[in-house]
């Protein structure tokens, strides 16, 4: 889950139109916010990034999300690496033996990251962890719980956008094997997607390896109840940003007269989830001194979560001189952790 208009300070990387997931909490100071907002609400149509949804009770919303029963995505990942663990821990790590470093980009609380962490630690693996983020004090608590967790991993924060890091470690030895988990690379619309991998594949050297989660095409029904729960969490996820808006900026959102609309389209593979106003309204931002009119059903953009097949991962890793080396799914094939490398 997640969007975001272009934003440069992000914590939660990549910068996209409608682009940018993270299941943690955001800080941000008010300007930021309040600039965003304006930006957004004055465009046509109107977007806000869900990178604002992770106040702290947005963050604890994502957290039950996770643990529904329509909300496949987390869990079947859980399961890709749990099964494949070792053939993935071995494909990560260089044929001759050689240290390499294992930069994770945008690594969170490193739940998943720790199955694949603790297989190369008791295989004897020498390699260095290196979360990435621009956000230092949310590096910090990750190194310390790894730490306390797994006191044999060596950890070396990298604090720096995703290619910056990339290139940080250009002139040091030892393969690069960049993980991008939890299908966060179908939150990007498609240009800016290619232009993300571009970007990437183009600070990889030959012996590089990249390991990229994609969730992939299936049921309709079961994509779009996965963005809209029968219990109305995921409806209380997407109205919190407006109530954040509330606080935050003093603008006066009347919740009752929002609801939360989820969609998928399977001619695309774009899960696209909304605000919608239930009726024509004026809402004022004080921090802003402005107002913005909204028409009756007019919506507001705040996600798209795009769904993959193997055939079209396969051409986006080409459009980036890159190529699919390992497919790794579960048994359902819902979701698939690719191992990509720079094309010969």
């Amino acid at each position: 889950m997640a969007a975001s208009l272009p934003d440069q300070s992000s914590t939660s990387q990549p910068h996209s139109s409608i682009s940018n997931p993270k299941n943690e909490q955001r800080t941000t100071n008010n300007e930021e916010l309040a600039e965003h907002v304006r930006q957004g609400l004055s465009r046509q149509p109107k977007a806000l990034s869900s990178m604002y949804f992770y106040d702290e009770v947005g963050s604890r919303l994502f957290q039950q999300i996770m643990a529904l029963p329509e909300y496949y995505p987390t869990r079947t990942e859980f399961e890709v690496l749990t099964r494949h663990r070792a053939a993935i821990a071995q494909a990560l790590t260089p044929a001759d033996g050689q240290p390499f470093h294992l930069l994770e980009l945008g690594a969170g609380d490193g739940l998943k990251t720790k199955i694949l962490l603790r297989e190369l630690l008791a295989a004897g693996t020498r390699f260095a962890y290196a979360p990435v983020d621009i956000s230092p004090s949310a590096l910090a608590g990750l190194a310390d719980s790894l730490r306390a967790e797994l006191p044999s991993l060596q950890v070396e924060p990298l604090t720096a956008e995703y290619t910056q890091a990339l290139a940080q470690l250009q002139g040091q030895p030892g393969r690069k094997a960049v993980l991008f988990l939890g299908s966060n690379i179908g939150n990007f619309p498609p240009a800016e997607r290619q232009q993300f991998l571009g970007a990437l594949a183009a600070q990889l050297s030959p012996d590089d390896r990249l390991l990229i989660g994609f969730d992939l095409r299936k049921d309709p029904r079961q994509i779009r109840a996965a963005y809209d729960d029968a219990q109305g969490v995921t409806a209380a996820f997407n109205l919190n940003l407006l109530t954040r808006l509330n606080h935050e900026l003093g603008a006066d959102f009347d919740l009752a007269a929002w609801e939360h609309f989820a969609e998928y389209d399977p001619l695309t593979g774009a899960m696209r989830s909304f605000l919608v106003s239930r009726r024509a309204q004026q809402v004022h931002v004080a921090a802003l001194g402005q107002r913005f009119e909204f028409a009756a059903w007019e919506a507001i953009h705040t996600e798209n979560s795009y769904k993959f097949t193997l055939p079209q991962i396969e051409q986006l890793a080409a459009a980036a001189g890159l190529r699919v080396q390992q497919v790794f799914q579960d048994e359902q094939q819902w979701f698939a952790d690719v191992l990509l490398a720079p094309a010969e």
